[in-house]
């Protein structure tokens, strides 16, 4: 990476990448158990370039990752309400009642304690043709039929989505980030694309 000095002091070069990650890789870089899939296994990312917040290892899609921490503040603070929003495949029909109650008012369980949130919206949706089948397959159960949920939520509580899916009686089976702020996931299972921070925070 090329070096800059202004008045003999160096000039911090700003990195800002998407990664698409894949089902059952962690978003970090050193691995919980010998073999895992991280990452850094996907490309060879700055030194001090780290994730803007994490995915679970069982979901899939947009993941920020940047040395800028004052964007990486922006993104991850929870006052400044970034929306994220998730595209979910669920097991069962989901109905027009039930994205009503994510919109109004769900609790879920935090750390132990009961925890009161909504969704900033719950629409039914068709999974998108860009989409890619899930490696390794989703599991099915053959006698129940799936459904599609775009949800956006402006916090980001640990697996916060699932839960307030379960809440209202619909287990995930696939759950993927599709929308960072204004940043859509428009790029391949395992690419990692440079951006713009303004692509994703236009101000």
């Amino acid at each position: 990476m090329p070096k800059f000095y202004y008045k003999a002091q160096l000039i911090k070069q700003y990195k800002y990448y998407a990664f698409h990650k894949p089902y059952g890789v962690l978003s970090q870089f050193s691995e919980e158990r010998e073999g895992d899939l991280t990452i850094g296994k996907y490309f060879n990312f700055p030194p001090d370039v780290y994730p803007c917040g994490r995915l679970d290892k069982d979901s899939e899609g947009l993941l920020l990752l940047t040395n800028d921490l004052i964007f990486k503040q922006k993104i991850m603070e929870p006052k400044n309400h970034v929306c994220k929003q998730y595209l979910c495949q669920l097991e069962g029909i989901i109905d027009s009642s039930s994205c009503q109650i994510l919109e109004s008012e769900v609790f879920i369980s935090v750390n132990g304690k009961r925890y009161r949130t909504k969704a900033i919206s719950a629409d039914i949706s068709n999974c998108p043709k860009t989409i890619q089948d899930r490696q390794p397959p989703v599991r099915y159960r053959k006698t129940i039929p799936d459904s599609w949920l775009m949800i956006t939520i402006d916090e980001g509580k640990n697996r916060q989505v699932r839960k307030m899916l379960a809440s209202v009686g619909y287990p995930v089976l696939r759950l993927i980030r599709w929308q960072i702020a204004e940043l859509k996931l428009h790029f391949p299972v395992g690419s990692v694309i440079e951006i713009d921070p303004a692509q994703v925070l236009p101000h």
